[in-house]
C-alpha cells in the first residue's frame, strides 16, 4: 500500500456529552467528529482542539492513497501488524474512500522503517 503523509499536526479529543462540536475547518485538513452514545470524539487541527476537551496532542496522520474498494480485505489490519511489530501505537479513522493511520510524531520515523520493511511506502 502507498500511504501519504498529511502536513498538520492533530490532536485526538474528548468533548463532554453536552460540550458542542467546534465549526468544521474548511482549509481540507483531517476533521473527524464521532459519537457513540455518551463519548464524543473529535480529530482536529492542534490549533483547534476545543478549550476544556480532554486533548492528547501531537499526532500525524498517514493516509491510504485511495479510493479503496470496500471489498479488499486486511488493509488496516496490515498496517497495524506492521507498525504495532515496531511497538509503535495508532490510532485510526476509516472514511468512504480510505483509511487514516495517525502516529505519534516521535514515532513517524519508526512507522516509515517498520512500513518499508512490510513492503508498504510513504511519502512525506
Amino acid at each position: 500500500m502507498e500511504l501519504l503523509l498529511r502536513t498538520e499536526t492533530l490532536s485526538v479529543c474528548r468533548l463532554a456529552p453536552d460540550q458542542p462540536w467546534p465549526d468544521r475547518p474548511d482549509d481540507g485538513s483531517l476533521y473527524s467528529a464521532t459519537s457513540s452514545g455518551p463519548e464524543r470524539s473529535l480529530v482536529c487541527r492542534a490549533d483547534l482542539a476545543p478549550v476544556g476537551a480532554r486533548t492528547e496532542a501531537g499526532w500525524r496522520a498517514l493516509t491510504v492513497a485511495g479510493p479503496l474498494d470496500f471489498a479488499l480485505v486486511g488493509v488496516v489490519a496490515d498496517l497495524t501488524a506492521a507498525v504495532a511489530g515496531a511497538g509503535v501505537s495508532v490510532f485510526v479513522l476509516s472514511t468512504y474512500d480510505t483509511d487514516h493511520l495517525l502516529v505519534r510524531i516521535d514515532d513517524l520515523d519508526a512507522t516509515d522503517r517498520a512500513l518499508t520493511a512490510a513492503g508498504h511506502s510513504l511519502t512525506r
